[in-house]
């Protein structure tokens, strides 16, 4: 039993650690973006910061590329791209959830060299030069898998949740493309934040409202597009708690899919291409190494033009062998991007239309992003609001991510964190369409949630239907050219039981109930379906209760108008506290089996995500042996020219002096053997063969500097010796005469004869054996092993040390204090406690 209970006692223990380990779990944030990602890392203990990759740069660029068999990231894979140009992969943010036919990879083909190819689910692939194909969601997995390595590496423990940025217009397909590349990369979605949002959590961190709301514009002018976001700031008070907290909510959303940095780059990628060809009458559109170069070039000089009148532009060997060299102005590129002007400040109205407010509601318009600082996305935006509305008070570059972060641990309650609610919207309409109850009947398509709908919202619909039937959630309108509009089919099984179960028990006129969820990500979904009738009791209590209104503990049942047209359902707050009781005790309502279809669009299948995370993990650990194979081969490399340094120094050195000359000739033999073996075979041996080869020459080399290691530290290590066997001795002859003071006085002694005996013995077998190994060391080459190891001199030393402190630690015993006997002629000793006649004890022997 004891056994048992220590056992369930470990066990109970093993469990609270692991739990509470994982209640100190890190959180990733990641703002992805079709140029640079930038990340973050919320833990306990470490300073929250944007997390920097290994060059100590605050800001990733989005690329993956592969030089020969080597995968590699950010700067490293963007830096390669004119060498390899099929092979490097950037800007994937394009195709995340986009059909192969759609207009976005059409405009994807023009500012990127990657060859693409169409999936099984009418998505895209890029094609390596070798001809391996991988989805967007395996490349962006790849990316996220490396930000996730930077954070674990940082934090010193797995990361696992993740929270993403992503734009507000992003549709349900581009979700779903997202979260399946968090799953493949190995991580859980805590949540996705519209990025403006974020940035709106950053600027409120720091800054207090009033309960007047304050009203400002996010102008987040990125790489892939332009966002204009309205939201709302104010100090709320939480009525039940009276905790006061910081409100946000989104009121109004613009954007430009198609106007960006991107979209400039391209205009000065045209500019360039124009002049290259006038200049030399060569076609360089068909050379992907040199489109690939002047892509890069336009990055740069829009960096020059963004602070500069004029930039001169210079690429060596750019095509053809040709170096190119032109000046480019500001005046050039703005002229060349002058239909975009009026691009750059719609987001703003439409945003603005969409909240219906006016530009006077706005205290300040918020800039955020790269692209805004580029002169002319400024003007335009100062012709659009006015310079005073301009702010430039949050980091263009990381306040998406810091506020993602934020955002990210507000949802987790590790972190104490200024107390701030966020309340964001849907920007699509969304519909519900089915088929009518009658046969061959037409299709009804009614909205469900409408633009500007907020997140977390559910609305339930009410059928009446007596078999299975589907539901099809889409958009009513189409959110980007070549996009499909389904989104998602629910299909309603088990209603012809269920109804026939109600009508068993009593129900009148059973409906279907349906709810529709929109998530605080924005995906949308069929949550539950259940079969509801009001069951009539016609027993006396249930009359009585029905005439005075207290009988009816169902959801009061909707009537359907047309054909089972269904209608929003109202539900207060008695209904919620209802609709929480389990369903089995409930006999007015059935639950039933919803089963989603979605269209070849939607998400990766479980299995075809299982099939791209093992994917990944081969390349993981394909990628890890090459490592580990590489740092063998480069250490023994490096072990192999200190050998021969060692023999080459000559003969006053501790090595030759430690070493034999048979000793120095094998392993000169075995050397040289080594060293052509890794030149003939070295490139293709693997792991285990370069280590053997190591080890081989280790077990040769380390007696000679174990040898010399020795002489080196025998000094200290026989000082020290020699000092605890004098303290030892110096101890024995004070304790000795204590015991004998102690005896006289008839005191009782720390120590007994018996101790001090067995020390001194201890200390007698000590010296006894250092006298012997020290005699011997003395006869002993420096080229012969150690006749006494110093290491075991040290542990000889440390027995008799611990075995000196016990005793000398001890404590001084208590004299015990006896009363006084009757008839004692000298009362009691000063050392007992004298007594009154009263108070004396009956007589005891005290031994």
């Amino acid at each position: 039993m004891p056994c048992l209970s220590l056992r369930k006692a470990v066990t109970f223990f093993v469990l609270f650690v692991a739990i509470f380990e994982s209640s100190l779990a890190s959180i990733l944030a990641v703002d992805y973006g079709s140029d640079w990602i930038k990340a973050s890392l919320m833990k306990p203990g470490v300073p929250f910061d944007v997390l920097l990759n290994k060059d100590s740069k605050r800001k990733i660029q989005s690329s993956v590329a592969w030089k020969k068999d080597e995968r590699l990231f950010g700067s490293d894979a963007a830096n390669i791209a004119s060498r390899f140009p099929q092979d490097s992969f950037s800007s994937l943010k394009y195709l995340q959830g986009a059909p192969f036919n759609s207009d976005i990879v059409t405009y994807f083909t023009s500012i990127s060299t990657a060859q693409i190819s169409e999936t099984d689910r009418k998505t895209v692939a890029l094609k390596q030069s070798d001809g391996t194909e991988w989805s967007t969601e395996e490349l962006v997995a790849m990316q996220l898998s490396y930000i996730k390595k930077l954070a674990e590496d940082l934090a010193g423990e797995p990361v696992n949740e993740v929270i993403l940025t992503v734009p507000p217009y992003f549709s349900q397909f581009e979700r779903d493309s997202i979260t399946d590349a968090i799953e493949i990369a190995g991580l859980r979605t805590l949540a996705l934040v519209n990025d403006g949002t974020a940035v709106a959590v950053n600027y409120a961190m720091t800054r207090t409202f009033s309960t007047t709301p304050e009203y400002h514009v996010i102008y987040d002018a990125g790489a892939s597009s332009t966002r204009a976001t309205v939201v709302s700031f104010a100090a709320a008070e939480d009525p039940k708690t009276k905790v006061s907290y910081t409100q946000i909510n989104v009121l109004g959303v613009g954007h430009d899919r198609n106007t960006g940095g991107t979209e400039l780059d391209l205009r000065l990628q045209d500019i360039l291409i124009d002049s290259f060809m006038s200049k030399h009458r060569r076609d360089i559109r068909k050379d992907k190494r040199g489109m690939a170069k002047l892509w890069k070039e336009a990055g740069r000089v829009k960096a020059i033009l963004s602070a500069n009148s004029d930039a001169i532009s210079t690429v060596e060997s750019v095509a053809f062998d040709i170096d190119f060299k032109t000046k480019v102005t500001r005046s050039e590129f703005e002229n060349a991007c002058k239909d975009l002007h009026s691009r750059f400040a719609r987001p703003i109205y439409d945003a603005l239309a969409n909240a219906e407010f006016s530009l006077a509601n706005i205290t300040s318009v918020i800039l955020t992003g790269g692209n805004s600082r580029t002169p002319m996305v400024q003007a335009a935006v100062k012709t659009a609001v006015g310079e005073d509305r301009i702010a430039l008070n949050v980091n263009a570059d990381e306040s998406a991510v810091l506020g993602a972060a934020l955002y990210g641990a507000s949802l987790s309650r590790q972190f104490k964190t200024k107390d701030i609610r966020v309340t964001d919207i849907l920007i699509h309409d969304i519909q519900a369409s089915y088929l009518a109850s009658n046969p061959g009947a037409r299709t009804i398509h009614t909205a469900v949630l409408a633009a500007g709908s907020k997140h977390g919202a559910r609305k339930t619909l009410t059928f009446k239907r007596k078999e299975d039937f589907s539901v099809v959630l889409n958009y009513p309108n189409e959110v980007m050219s070549g996009f499909p509009r389904e989104i998602l089919e629910a299909k309603i099984v088990g209603i012809p039981e269920a109804i026939d179960n109600l009508t068993e028990r009593g129900a009148i006129d059973p409906v279907i109930k349906a709810t529709v969820v929109l998530s605080e990500s924005g995906f949308v979904s069929i949550g539950d379906a259940i079969a509801y009738g009001e069951i009539k009791d016609d027993s006396i209590t249930g009359k009585l209760k029905g005439l005075f209104g207290g009988g009816s503990d169902q959801v009061p049942l909707e009537t359907d108008a047309d054909e089972g047209a269904p209608k929003d359902e109202k539900i207060d707050k008695d209904k919620k506290d209802k609709a929480k009781k389990p369903l089995g005790k409930d006999r007015s309502t059935v639950p039933l089996e919803i089963e989603i279809v979605y269209n070849f669009q939607g998400p990766l299948r479980l299995v075809a995500k299982r099939a791209a995370r093992e994917r990944l993990r081969a390349l993981d650990n394909m990628e890890m042996s090459r490592q580990l194979r590489e740092e063998a081969h480069n250490t023994l490399e490096g072990y192999l020219y200190k050998l021969r340094d060692l023999l080459n120094d000559g003969p006053e050195t501790p090595f030759t002096k430690c070493s034999q000359p048979s000793e120095r000739q094998t392993l000169s033999n075995t050397l040289s053997d080594t060293i052509a073996w890794l030149h003939e075979e070295g490139d293709t041996a693997d792991t285990l063969q370069l280590w053997e080869k190591r080890s081989a020459l280790e077990t040769l080399e380390k007696p000679i500097v174990h040898r010399y290691k020795e002489i080196e530290s025998f000094p200290q290590a026989l000082n020290n010796s020699q000092k605890w066997n004098w303290s030892t001795r110096l101890f024995l002859t004070q304790a000795r005469e204590n015991i004998t003071a102690d005896a006289i006085a008839g005191v009782p002694s720390k120590w007994t004869s018996e101790e001090l005996d067995a020390l001194e013995k201890a200390l007698k077998e000590h010296e006894s054996w250092l006298h012997d190994g020290v005699e011997r060391q003395k006869k002993t080459k420096m080229n012969e092993d150690p006749a006494i190891d110093t290491k075991e001199m040290q542990q000889r030393a440390k027995t008799l040390e611990q075995h000196l402190q016990r005793l000398v630690k001890r404590k001084v015993p208590k004299v015990k204090k006896t009363p006084a006997k009757p008839g004692d002629a000298n009362g009691s000793s000063s050392t007992e406690p004298t007594q009154a006649p009263g108070d004396r004890q009956p007589e005891h022997d005290e031994l």
